[in-house]
């Protein structure tokens, strides 16, 4: 049966998209969020997906100027641009995103940042995993890369709750995936039918803890996120890194003060959900507290952190959500 237009059938590709996109099965499409984005590093990115996902969406949060503009003729056929009219935060974004998938005959969507770049092969090994994995009778909420960190270089590995910390699981020989308890949005692979079941994205989240909050509400259905050890993309941690002496030697991520607002109150907000489990409640008030001892020594920024803090602190008790 032919899908019904919805309110977002009014975004625009680069080359206008087709009225015959409607009877057009397009089984992957990459929905990138953008921020006034680095130009260079959003065509790196978006150059890196081609050939991979049959379409690229790019979903725009209200940048200064418009992102089309980065773009030259090569890429108006693969690229769609919607531009949201305000800054609505990630969450929003990545749901709009999937309405378009939706209006593509998508199977699937491959949720993507400004700064994320696929390295090759990243996209066909997630899509093979998800398919085998389902084979097995996998019960699976999505499936991310590994990332090499786009200032060292490293190799992540994936993670899982430990006691008290973000315990890490290395991948074997055979490169099969693994178990995971948490997947970051960029880079993760999501059938379109697994998000009918779970639901769209929490949008009064506004930024941090959209992806956390995904997962984990997943999980609480009987989902199963994975890390794939042969996929990997380029990201880099934080707006920028310093390294740091408390006790030992140490590089460690720092975002601009408005950040931590959100950080801190999604995270008690999150606290108070009944599906949300004991383990990352755990884990998670513990990097809380770690965040507040090292930002109060070591940002450059440090009142404006605590502001910031404070004031998330605050909102989550007061039940607040949304936009700072």
């Amino acid at each position: 049966m032919e899908r019904a237009p919805t309110q977002l059938d009014s975004y625009y590709g680069l080359d206008m998209v087709e009225s015959s996109v409607w009877a057009t099965r397009c089984p992957v499409v990459a929905i990138i969020v953008s921020y006034n984005p680095d130009a260079a590093r959003l065509r790196r990115v978006v150059q890196a997906l081609e050939g991979a996902p049959c379409r690229v969406v790019l979903v725009d949060n209200a940048s200064a100027a418009d992102p089309a503009a980065l773009f030259d003729a090569n890429d108006r056929g693969k690229i769609i641009v919607h531009r949201m009219g305000i800054n609505a935060g990630i969450g929003k974004a990545l749901n709009a995103g999937v309405e378009i998938a939706r209006s593509l005959h998508a199977t699937h969507v491959l949720l993507m940042d400004q700064d994320s770049v696929p390295r090759p092969g990243m996209v066909s090994r997630l899509l093979a995993w998800d398919a085998e994995l389902r084979a097995r009778g996998v019960a699976l909420s999505a499936i991310g890369p590994r990332f090499a960190d786009a200032v060292s270089g490293q190799l992540s590995r994936h993670v899982r709750f430990a006691r008290w910390h973000v315990g890490r699981i290395d991948c074997g020989t055979s490169n099969e995936p693994v178990p995971v308890d948490y997947l970051i949005t960029s880079g993760s692979l999501i059938a379109l039918d697994t998000l009918e079941r779970v639901g769209p994205m929490d949008e009064s989240l506004f930024i941090d803890h959209v992806d956390t909050e995904w997962i984990l509400r997943a999980r609480s259905l009987g989902l199963q996120a994975y890390g794939a050890c042969d996929a990997v993309m380029e990201h880099e941690l934080g707006e920028f890194r310093r390294r740091v002496w408390l006790l030992r030697w140490r590089d460690v991520p720092f975002h601009k003060p408005f950040r931590y607002y959100y950080i801190v109150r999604n995270s008690l907000a999150l606290y108070q959900r009944a599906y949300m489990p004991r383990e990352w409640i755990r884990v998670d008030a513990v990097r809380l507290l770690q965040i507040f001892v090292y930002m109060s020594l070591f940002h450059p920024q440090r009142w404006q952190f605590l502001r910031m803090a404070i004031r998330g602190v605050r909102d989550a008790l007061a039940g607040r959500s949304g936009a700072l």
